[in-house]
C-alpha cells in the first residue's frame, strides 16, 4: 500500500489539539493499514521519528431516513506518538 493511501486525513478536534501539545497526532487511516505501515507512512510523509502508534477501529453508527435503515461507514483512527522534541508543523495554528 502506498504511503498516501495509508494516511487519509488528519483529525482536528479539541481532543486531538490537546494531544498535539503532548507530541501525539491523530489521523484517519485506511481500515486495512497495520501499525507498521502507519508508522512508515508518517515517517516518510512528515520526516519525523515515530515512537508509538495506537489504533482504534470506529464502528459505523446506525442511521435511518424514513423507512430506510443503514449504517455510516466504519473507519480507523491512529494516534501517533513522536520522539521527544519533534513536531508536525501541519497542525500548528489550527
Amino acid at each position: 500500500m502506498h504511503v498516501y493511501e495509508v494516511i487519509r486525513r488528519p483529525l482536528v478536534t479539541e481532543k486531538s489539539t490537546r494531544l498535539g501539545e503532548l507530541g501525539k497526532y491523530v489521523f484517519e487511516v485506511d481500515r486495512r493499514a497495520t501499525k507498521a505501515e502507519i508508522k512508515q507512512a508518517v515517517e516518510r510523509i512528515f520526516t519525523v521519528h515515530v515512537r508509538k502508534v495506537n489504533v482504534l477501529n470506529v464502528p459505523g453508527k446506525p442511521r435511518r431516513v424514513r423507512q430506510d435503515r443503514g449504517y455510516t461507514a466504519a473507519w480507523r483512527k491512529a494516534i501517533v506518538s513522536l520522539q521527544t522534541g519533534e513536531r508536525i508543523t501541519l497542525f500548528e495554528g489550527v
